[in-house]
Formats: structure tokens, C-alpha cells, sequence
């Protein structure tokens, strides 16, 4: 009523200031003591009731059908069942996509910060158009209302960054065009407050839009955030989850990769002790691989996400070759491996310690590498001072812990970065690093080395060997250059 009763006051500028503008301001006039929007949410409500009584209700759209969740032990059979899912959808479903968490994790990072640069871009124009209203040769009370929408949109536009993530996190690269029906996610974890806070609200948006979930843990949705972090934001997402996918436990205690391996003959990529007659044999396979490929030893520089590269030693036709140290024992990440198994479908890695407490940082590099080198479906070549078996048993300086966490800001550390903390090495009295043994279970590093020890055997038989020339991306490409011909 109070707003009625202005209008018909303000009869007069209505006539006055018959522009697009002012008809905008005039329409959506409210008394100070209203909160800013509501006006435009009175509007809204009108138009819509508006429309029922022409039209009818607005339809609703029918529930989507429920995806899946599975979870169990390593070599269980997880990933498989997924990855087999996924390829059954191909030319069935336009829109979909599978992630592994790490990829996964960089891509919505990659994303936030895009839309983040570019809404401080747009600040100094929606200043500038805030000051060109109050220009203008219009009522000071007019002005500023006008001015304040502008203000009120950009903040708007600022807090929903990560319903903004999940509407981008879908676009189709060829085809430009918005979806993915299907998300496969692979490995899903809420270790940190960062991975909480971004899957909850980009997972609950792609859910509440109709998008399909099939994921894959090692814990059960309620069992993944067992530090207790962010509670209720948590809570949101296991109900989410809960709500739109069946839960589904494989129970086997068998690791069938190693049980594969012990049934076929494996062909020897693994070449241990670090002694005359391994480095013999790892430097004949390199010299059979090099010639095989026909191609010359150069050095390269291959792209990184965020603008980033990194310069690959030796490397030839799709092959390359590193040490451990090269790899693990400077400051690089998942966005770099990614970056590796991506263009190398082949990868010499020599010079691979045991690892210890002594080198976790390197130890946790490590098998982020393997995580990646495995989901792109890499042939790895290794020299290494011990079995696979033996290779994360630890010293007398104690057992390693799992740094998988570690990638992204906690609340630990004062807010510091993993990498940091990591960089510098910084321990407690106790001999653990400072501020992160709360959130440290103890069955997240065991599961993390069980799982690279398992991927590691299974890279070595001629199951795993013989499916590098079909699914690798680097002989997709050569596939899809070949039927373009």
C-alpha cells in the first residue's frame, strides 16, 4: 500500500521523465525503510501471479533419475565399473563428463579465478555507471536508488561465484554448448575445508539441476569428513548426495589388480634395485622404445593450466623421460602431472627412492603422479631401489603420512597453503608436522599408498599395457586426425 500510495504522488514525474531509466526507477519506487530488492522482488511476485491466472502454473520439471555412489576397498573394482559406465554412454548421452578429483579440483579453481578476475574487471564499469547515473539531470532520491542497483548487482553477482563454477563446469569445448547430462566422478573426496565448501555448492547446483552423479570413494558419504570439518555445509552436500544417488558398496577384500598380475605374465617395467644390472635393463628399454618409435631426443616444453609450462628433459614422439627428483623433488602439482600424462603416452621415470618421513612431500608427489599417469592410461617405465611392495613401507624415522590433503587452504596452519607447509618442512615437538595431524585419520594414507602400490602392479600387465595405444589421449588424437583425412 505505502508503495501505491508514492506512485500516485510521484504522478507528476512520471509524465516528467518518460525515458527507459526513469520508468525502471519509477516502477520499482520504494519508501527508505524497505530493504534493497524488495521492490524488485514485489514486481517479481505480480509478474508471476500474473502468469498463473493467463497460462496455468509454471510446469515442473520430473525428477532426474538417481545416479550412483560406490565405494570400497582398493582394487575393488570401483573405477572399472564407472569407466565402463561412461564408455556405454558415448554417442547415448551428449552431455557428459568424467573427472578424477584432482582434475577435477584444478578445473573448478580454474574457473572461480576466470570469473573472479572478471568481475573486478567489470567493478571500475559498474563504478563508472554508477557515476554517470549520478550525472545525470535527474532527482537526487532517483539517483541514488538507481545507483544502489547497480551496487546491489554486482555484490549479488560476487557471492554466487559458485553456482556461476557449476553452470560453467560443463561447457562443451567443441560444441560450445551447455551440460553434461552425466558427471563421473572418480575418487571423491572432502579432506580439506576448500574441497567441503566448492563440492557443496557446485554438486548441489548440478544435482538440483538434473545433472547425474556416478562417483566413486573409498569411504562411505557420511564417513568422509571424519575431522569434523565444516559441519553443516557437509552435511548439505552427504544429504545431496544421499538424496540423488543409490548407495553402493563393493564389499571384496580381494585386490583384483594384483590378482590379475599374479594370473598373466607380466612384462617387466619395473626395474629394481638401483644396481648395475636394473639400470642395464632399464636403459635397453628405453633404447628398444626410442627405436621402435623411430624419433630424435630433444628437450620440450609442454603447457601448464594458469598459463604455467614445464620443460620435459628428454622426449620424443610421445615418450619422455624424467628422475624422481625432477619430478617430485621441486614444487610441482597435479596440474603438471596432468600436464605430463596428457601428452606422454609413455614415461621413464628413474632414480625412485624408498620412500620415508624424511621425504613425505616427495612421497605425496609421487603418487599424485601415479594417480595421473594411471587415469590417462600411461606405459611407465621405472628404475627403483626397491620392490613395489616394499617401496612405501617407511623407515625408523617413522610411517608416512597421507599428504593427499594437502593441496589446497585449510583452516590449518593459520590459512597457510599446503605447499608451503610442506616446502618448509616445519614440524612439531612430537615430530609430526605442526597443525595437521588433527585431520589426519590414519586410514587416508594407508588407503592412498595401498592404492598407488595396487595401480602400480596392474600397470605392469598386458592388460593394462596393451589398452596404452587405445585409450591414451595422445593416440586419440592420432585416431581422430586419421578419420578426418
Amino acid at each position: 500500500m505505502e508503495e501505491v500510495e508514492l506512485h500516485q504522488k510521484d504522478e507528476y514525474w512520471w509524465k516528467r521523465l518518460n525515458n527507459k531509466l526513469t520508468e525502471r526507477w519509477e516502477s520499482r519506487k520504494r519508501p527508505k525503510n524497505m530493504e534493497s530488492g524488495v521492490g524488485k522482488w514485489v514486481s517479481y511476485l505480480k509478474r508471476e501471479k500474473k502468469l498463473d491466472s493467463l497460462v496455468g502454473h509454471r510446469p515442473t520439471a520430473p525428477p532426474a533419475p538417481k545416479g550412483l555412489y560406490i565405494y570400497g576397498n582398493v582394487g575393488s573394482g570401483k573405477t572399472m565399473l564407472m569407466d565402463m559406465f561412461y564408455s556405454a554412454t558415448k554417442g547415448i548421452v551428449k552431455h557428459r563428463r568424467r573427472y578424477h578429483f584432482h582434475e577435477a579440483m584444478l578445473r573448478i579453481n580454474e574457473q572461480m579465478h576466470k570469473i573472479w578476475k572478471n568481475q573486478i574487471e567489470e567493478k571500475p564499469l559498474q563504478s563508472t555507471i554508477a557515476g554517470w547515473i549520478m550525472s545525470l539531470p535527474f532527482d537526487t532520491k532517483a539517483k541514488e536508488w538507481l545507483a544502489a542497483e547497480e551496487r546491489y548487482k554486482q555484490e549479488v553477482q560476487m557471492k554466487n561465484i559458485l553456482p556461476a563454477v557449476a553452470d560453467m563446469f560443463f561447457l562443451d569445448g567443441e560444441e560450445n554448448e551447455k551440460g553434461a547430462s552425466i558427471l563421473c566422478f572418480d575418487e571423491i573426496q572432502t579432506v580439506d575445508v576448500f574441497a567441503i565448501v566448492a563440492l557443496s555448492g557446485i554438486l548441489s547446483r548440478l544435482l538440483s539441476s538434473g545433472t547425474i552423479i556416478v562417483a566413486t570413494s573409498n569411504r562411505a558419504p557420511k564417513d568422509l569428513n571424519e575431522a569434523g570439518m565444516q559441519k553443516e555445509i557437509f552435511q548439505k552436500l552427504v544429504s545431496k548426495l544421499e538424496e540423488h544417488c543409490e548407495k553402493v558398496l563393493i564389499g571384496s577384500e580381494i585386490d583384483y589388480r594384483r590378482f590379475i598380475a599374479q594370473k598373466s605374465e607380466n612384462q617387466v617395467h619395473y626395474f629394481w634395485p638401483i644396481e648395475k644390472e636394473a639400470m642395464n635393463e632399464f636403459e635397453k628399454k628405453w633404447h628398444d622404445v626410442t627405436g621402435r618409435f623411430g624419433g630424435r631426443i630433444i628437450s620440450n616444453t609442454i603447457s601448464v593450466m594458469f598459463g604455467r609450462t614445464l620443460e620435459v628433459p628428454q622426449s620424443f614422439d610421445g615418450v619422455a623421460r624424467f628422475t624422481f627428483e625432477y619430478l617430485c623433488g621441486r614444487p610441482l602439482g597435479a596440474a603438471d602431472y596432468i600436464a605430463v600424462a596428457e601428452n606422454f603416452h609413455t614415461v621413464f621415470i628413474s632414480d625412485i627412492p624408498v620412500m620415508s618421513m624424511r621425504i613425505r612431500d616427495k612421497a605425496r608427489r609421487f603418487i599424485t603422479l601415479i594417480d595421473e599417469l594411471y587415469n590417462h592410461h600411461c606405459c611407465l617405465c621405472c628404475l627403483a631401489s626397491s620392490s613395489i611392495d616394499e617401496l612405501f613401507q617407511g623407515t625408523e624415522e617413522g610411517t608416512l603420512f597421507d599428504l593427499e590433503s594437502f593441496q589446497f587452504e585449510t583452516e590449518t596452519e593459520g590459512g597457510r597453503l599446503r605447499r608451503n607447509v610442506l616446502a618448509e618442512g616445519r614440524v612439531s615437538s612430537g615430530g609430526a608436522p605442526s597443525g595437521i595431524t588433527s585431520i589426519l585419520s590414519g586410514q587416508e594414507e594407508i588407503f592412498a599408498f595401498q592404492r598407488a602400490v595396487s595401480r602400480l602392479i596392474e600397470m605392469q600387465t598386458p592388460l593394462y599395457l596393451d589398452g596404452v595405444s587405445n585409450f591414451h589421449p595422445y593416440f586419440q588424437r592420432q585416431h581422430k586426425k586419421l578419420q578426418q583425412l
